[in-house]
């Protein structure tokens, strides 16, 4: 009985390692799917859902109604004339006194405005000087209030165009600030 026994764990440990590992055969895999899993396009088009709009998996993609970008404050004055002399009437800046740096502001506006308005306001940047803009205000001439000055930066007035992409409303806020503070000295 002893030897049967014997005979058997050594059939059974043969039998063991050989059928672990066959070259000429493939191995099974449990659950293939987590090896070799079936790769979906995020949006493509699908008729897996229906789709009320009919755009067959492009809803991802678009923007929902009314959402607005996070930090986002939106200004609600209109690009037109009314709008313009409106943002006359705005005369104080929805940033706090603390958080206007006018180092900040003096760094911004000679970058993007004193080229043409020149370091002091008046009006005579360099572009003026070597004649490519002609008619460039000096801020002593003009009667602006801070919210005329930050909608001409947002939206553009004649020849000026519209920073608002390169520069945030806070930026635009304290680069406003700082013109009057320049029309102040002028």
């Amino acid at each position: 009985m002893k030897s049967l026994l014997k005979i058997a764990f050594v059939f059974g440990i043969v039998i063991s390692f050989s059928s672990c590992k066959d070259d000429l055969k493939t191995n099974y895999q449990y659950m293939p799917n987590m090896y070799e899993s079936v790769a979906y396009e995020t949006y493509s088009e699908s008729d897996a859902f229906n789709s009320p709009t009919g755009e067959k998996g492009k809803e991802g993609q678009l923007i929902p109604l009314g959402s607005i970008k996070r930090g986002f404050v939106p200004y609600d004055i209109p690009n037109t004339t009314e709008g313009y002399n409106f943002s006359k009437t705005i005369v104080n800046s929805p940033l706090d006194s603390t958080a206007i740096d006018m180092d900040k502001a003096k760094e911004l506006y000679t970058i993007y405005c004193g080229i043409c308005h020149g370091d002091a306001g008046d009006g005579k940047g360099k572009l003026v000087k070597q004649e490519k803009f002609l008619g460039v205000p000096s801020y002593a001439d003009r009667p602006v209030s801070i919210g005329s000055i930050y909608h001409v930066q947002t939206y553009g007035l004649n020849s000026m165009g519209s920073y608002a992409n390169q520069m945030s409303q806070k930026e635009r806020w304290m680069v406003a600030a700082y013109v009057l503070e320049l029309k102040s000295k002028l």
